[in-house]
């Protein structure tokens, strides 16, 4: 399967350190007791914020005070294997590129065998909350998705 985001898929999986686990539940599945194909966005939003929180980018954006937040531009996933209900499945999550306001997040789900399930990718934009419209990175908040990366 040729993902358009990932060049090489073994170099690309190494790049992953932070991760969140989720177990898929009985109402996530269709009628086959196959996990639904909407519910892996609901993965990805989980493991996002959960990352942001680890990587300490969160706290500004959770202060009703402030002036900026994360919205989501663009999001997609590419399924590879099935999954059931009741796997258990860590969700990573890494910024593979960083700009003025955005950052680009890919995503890898695997399964307890270690194989990969789904991969996704997605842009996050940081935008002013009372304009919407994009406003810059810090630029410690660059050096933070960056360290993050490397």
């Amino acid at each position: 399967m040729r993902i358009t985001y990932i060049e090489d898929i073994k170099s690309w999986e190494e790049e992953f350190t932070f991760y969140s686990e989720v177990s898929v539940r009985f109402s996530e599945t269709d009628m086959y007791g196959h996990l639904n194909n909407t519910v892996t966005f609901a993965y990805f939003e989980y493991a996002r914020i959960e990352y942001l929180k680890h990587i300490q980018l969160m706290n500004d954006w959770l202060n009703p005070n402030g002036e900026t937040i994360p919205v989501v531009a663009d999001l997609q996933c590419d399924y590879m294997m099935q999954v059931f209900f009741d796997e258990k499945l860590r969700i990573y999550v890494k910024a593979n590129s960083v700009g003025s306001s955005s950052a680009d997040l890919h995503y890898m789900a695997k399964n307890e065998k270690g194989e990969i399930v789904f991969t996704g990718r997605g842009t996050i934009v940081q935008i002013d909350k009372k304009t919407g419209k994009g406003s810059k990175w810090s630029d410690e908040e660059i050096k933070i998705f960056k360290s993050e990366h490397n």
